[in-house]
């Protein structure tokens, strides 16, 4: 469940963990399990289109040409990409608990899709029949394409290696290819450093603890 705190941040490279832009585009809603609240990593178009463009779902001429995008139509493809990813993420994280989807997400996703479909269009060319954007200037060209990166990958083989970082506050997601399948972070030198040295602290405190309860215990004897 995404909390209802939702704290925006400066812009910063995104980190791109995932193996797949629709879980990295889910991964944009940073920490959405802290109590303290979410981080909202799209915070304005152009953070969209450097996402996009970040995870090779852009090209450059692409995203150079949509920043000309103006402000009305900038803003609803925003939005679009948000409602995309909230609700492939509702989704997901009800499958990694075995639970059947919420019946709304799935419909959203399913009309992304064909919103996405019903822009593209066959055109002969020197190298055969292609299927292109007519509208690639249209500002929610990013949302159309990450709409059909969302539906390949869930209708893949790969959907079943998605998994989610073992940081109960992170759980970033990502697909598992490693050899024996055991991957548990999103990233090691982020979680798993963090929940490792966070597991000693509280060992070595409770080692240190130890003796003084059992003081206290005999002297209350």
């Amino acid at each position: 469940m995404v909390l209802e705190v939702i704290h925006t941040i400066v812009t910063r490279s995104f980190q791109l963990v995932a193996g797949h832009p629709a879980l990295d585009l889910v991964n944009t809603l940073d920490w959405r399990f802290r109590d303290s609240g979410a981080e909202e990593l799209l915070n304005s178009y152009e953070d969209l289109l450097r996402f996009a463009e970040q995870s090779d779902v852009l090209s450059q001429r692409q995203a150079r040409a949509l920043r000309k995008a103006d402000g009305a139509a900038a803003a609803r493809a925003l939005q679009q990409a948000r409602d995309l990813r909230e609700s492939l993420a509702q989704l997901i994280y009800a499958m990694l608990e075995h639970l059947e989807p919420p019946v709304e997400a799935l419909l959203k996703l399913d009309r992304h899709l064909h919103v996405a479909q019903s822009h593209r269009a066959l055109r002969w060319s020197s190298k055969g029949i292609r299927s292109i954007w007519p509208a690639e200037n249209d500002a929610l060209l990013p949302v159309w394409l990450l709409a059909e990166a969302t539906a390949a990958l869930l209708t893949s083989e790969s959907a079943g290696s998605i998994r989610a970082c073992a940081n109960a506050e992170c759980r970033w997601l990502f697909l598992d290819l490693s050899r024996n399948h055991t991957r548990r972070w999103c990233d090691m030198k982020i979680c798993g450093n963090r929940t490792k040295a966070r597991r000693f602290r509280e060992q070595r405190s409770e080692r240190r603890s130890g003796p003084a309860r059992r003081r206290n215990a005999s002297t209350i004897l």
